[in-house]
Order: structure tokens, then C-alpha cells, then sequence
């Protein structure tokens, strides 16, 4: 891990891991501020569930991923569940931000721009390959390498196959030659006898 991964990883994690920790204390305030969503949330699970429960799992996956990913232990899976839980905070802090004076709309643009950095952020780390090549670039790689792999070897069974053509043709030519030569000196020495 490059010293900057080492870096920014744990500076990048602090804040999902710092807001996680202030939604597990205060379950009953995310609760009521993520109210809309979790409604509709609870309402598509195949079981019930109450929206300070939902609260506090988003807190908890909130602070384990932001955990993992500063430790960088499967970095690019906790910077896509911190992609997601920030683009949701983005939006419930959108949603319920005052906007009745000049400072809360000015509040509501700079916690805006917080959240989608932040998600950009995630984002970008959640394509990080940490400097190795990803899946999808390996195994393209090794597609090509297999095809051209198959086409030097059909060339060379080419090859093989018109030099032993050709050795045969040549083998046999000979031996089609002595034949030809033998049954002439039969029919000579018959003739002439």
C-alpha cells in the first residue's frame, strides 16, 4: 500500500466513521430526520422492523465499513457501502435542512457539497485497484494472449503439417520412382528373354 493510500484511506474513513457513531447515540433524531425513507424502506423488507432499528444498522454499517476501509481491509467493498451511505445522507440532509432563512439555504448548499465530495471520494477509492490491474483488464489480457497463443499454434501446426506433406510427397515420389524402375527391368528382362 503506497503511503498515500496509508494516508488518506483513515482521513477519508473519520468522517462515515464519526457520523455513524452520532447516529447510534442519537437513533431516536436519525430516525425522525431518515423518517421518509426508512418508512418506504421497512415497508419493502419481508418483515417488520421499526425505523429506529434501521437507524442504527445504518449507523453500525456506517462505522464497520468505514472501519474496514481505513484499514484497507476490502478496501473497494467498504468505499462502495460508503458510496451508497453517502448519497443517502446527501439526500435525507437535503430533504430536511431549513430553508426558511438565507443562512439555512447557505447551510443546506455547503452540507450539499460536503456529501457529494465525500461520495466522490468514496467513489473514486471504490475503483481503486490499489496499482494492480483489475479483473475485467486481466482477463482481456489473458483473452489475447490465449488467441494469439492459438494462432502461433495453428501456424505452426501449418508448418508441420506442409513439411510433412511435402516429405511424403518427396518419399513417396522416390519410392514411386523405384517402383517404376523395377517394374521396367522386369518387363525388359522379360522381353528380353
Amino acid at each position: 500500500m503506497s503511503f498515500v493510500r496509508f494516508l488518506a484511506r483513515p482521513m477519508l474513513a473519520s468522517s462515515f466513521v464519526l457520523a455513524g457513531m452520532d447516529k447510534l447515540k442519537n437513533a431516536d433524531d436519525t430516525a425522525t430526520q431518515l423518517s421518509p425513507l426508512l418508512r418506504r424502506a421497512a415497508e419493502s423488507l419481508p418483515f417488520q422492523t421499526n425505523e429506529k432499528v434501521l437507524a442504527r444498522v445504518i449507523g453500525g454499517t456506517q462505522i464497520g465499513a468505514g472501519v474496514l476501509f481505513a484499514l484497507g481491509k476490502s478496501a473497494r467493498l467498504a468505499a462502495t457501502v460508503l458510496a451508497v451511505i453517502s448519497a443517502l445522507n446527501g439526500y435525507v440532509e437535503w430533504r430536511s435542512a431549513d430553508i426558511t432563512s438565507k443562512e439555512g439555504r447557505d447551510a443546506r448548499r455547503k452540507q450539499l457539497l460536503k456529501n457529494v465530495s465525500l461520495t466522490g471520494g468514496v467513489l473514486l477509492a471504490a475503483v481503486d485497484t490499489n496499482g494492480r490491474p483489475s479483473l475485467a483488464w486481466r482477463a482481456e489480457h489473458l483473452a489475447a494472449d490465449m488467441k494469439k497463443s492459438t494462432g502461433h499454434l495453428a501456424a505452426d501446426v501449418k508448418k508441420s503439417t506442409n513439411h510433412l506433406a511435402a516429405d511424403v510427397k518427396k518419399t513417396t515420389g522416390k519410392q514411386l520412382k523405384k517402383a517404376d524402375k523395377a517394374v521396367r527391368n522386369a518387363v525388359d528382362h522379360t522381353v528380353g528373354a
